[in-house]
């Protein structure tokens, strides 16, 4: 990329970013973020019980990357949430409120890649198109988790059967450490690449949402480093929230998870006005 390219996607960017549309789509997605949580986790314990995985892996999981107020606020919604078989229709119904987030991100992508002339193709048809996408991101993530709990054993065999004089255990801790932030940010891409794929209304090539997706992804990820890290060491939300301290902790942490994707968006827009450059 050209030093004049990327001066003018900054300016692009900036130009695109004063737009007021864009100056509460960030809250609007947190908002839906949280929820979504429930019947987020409704669907996923009906598709983890298939193979045998309990919820509590998400918290194991939330654990070893996010904050511990924000930990505790997701184990609650972990504990509470139902188990057993359900009927379609209520698994429909979840999964119609487990996709508010994709609907919006469908309203956002379609008014960035317009210039503001459209923001979907009809509520109905947006909504199937939220509830398809957030299907195949709970597939995502239960693909991740099975991988999360039959991969050690897995590799653990795998290992002692090339080598029988490895120390197994050290080995595979080690591998898995050093894995862990490229699996988070392989599942951020993913999950990320499909929404911005599949969500707008005008057709896109997959090749063309690249950048943004990286650029989100990426993101998503520094965010959860750097907050985590900041709501360890630095803030104090039970000061100024008391009782409401978790619940603010979470909606922080999704409030700029939120504008990660956001800017994911406008990053891919700018990247294509600004390819002829």
């Amino acid at each position: 990329m050209s030093k004049k390219r990327f001066l003018q996607m900054v300016l692009l960017g900036i130009k695109q970013f004063k737009d007021p549309y864009y100056q509460g789509v960030a809250a609007q997605l947190a908002f839906y973020f949280l929820l979504s949580i429930f019947p987020t986790l409704i669907v996923l314990s009906q598709l983890l019980g298939l193979f045998s995985i309990s919820l509590e892996v998400i918290g194991e999981l939330i654990n070893e990357y996010v904050d511990e107020d924000v930990v505790e606020i997701l184990l609650g919604f972990i504990d509470y949430s139902p188990t057993g078989a359900m009927n379609v229709s209520f698994i429909i119904v979840a999964l119609w409120s487990a996709s508010k987030v994709q609907f919006s991100l469908i309203r956002i992508a379609n008014y960035t890649i317009t210039d503001g002339q459209s923001t979907g193709g009809g509520y109905f048809r947006d909504r199937l198109k939220a509830i398809k996408t957030i299907l195949f991101t709970l597939f995502t993530i239960t693909f991740a988790l099975i991988i999360l709990v039959y991969g050690e054993p897995i590799l653990r065999l795998a290992l002692s059967t090339i080598d029988r004089s490895l120390d197994v255990v050290y080995e595979i801790d080690n591998l898995l450490l050093l894995l862990r932030w490229p699996l988070a940010l392989g599942l951020y891409f993913i999950m990320v690449s499909y929404n911005y794929y599949a969500l707008p209304s005008q057709k896109v090539k997959f090749k063309e949402i690249l950048p943004g997706s990286i650029f989100a992804s990426t993101g998503m990820l520094l965010v959860t480093v750097l907050y985590s890290t900041y709501t360890t060491y630095v803030a104090n939300f039970d000061i100024i929230y008391g009782s409401l301290a978790t619940v603010v902790a979470l909606m922080f942490w999704f409030f700029f998870l939120s504008w990660a994707l956001v800017l994911g968006v406008l990053f891919n827009k700018v990247y294509l006005d600004t390819r002829d450059i």
